[in-house]
């Protein structure tokens, strides 16, 4: 959850499945590589599940699983409270974090 890239990546997922090529143009300046990664990661965590297609070429796509889906609603609440303090935090930016 750490990295900048699993944020964006789990709330595009919870509006709809996404295949990987339609993700990656989704998310300006993510590569392709780290876009593997987190997906990987999001997979490993049991937040993201992978399907694949039987099609030439193969077609995966992704989208939350219910673990993935069950933390929309803090992720909602931690983007709520950064609204709310928006002033204060780029406040104590300015005065250097101190």
């Amino acid at each position: 959850m750490g990295d900048k890239w699993t944020l964006v990546v789990l709330v595009l997922l919870g509006r709809r499945p996404y295949r990987f090529n339609e993700l990656h143009r989704a998310i300006e300046g993510i590569s392709q590589r780290m876009l593997t990664r987190t997906l990987r990661t999001l997979e490993q965590d049991g937040l993201v599940d992978r399907e694949v297609h039987p099609t030439v070429p193969p077609g995966v796509e992704y989208r939350l699983s219910p673990l993935g889906t069950s933390l929309l609603g803090p992720l909602s609440a931690l983007a709520d409270w950064a609204t709310t303090h928006h002033d204060e935090i780029a406040a104590a930016r300015a005065r250097g974090g101190q």
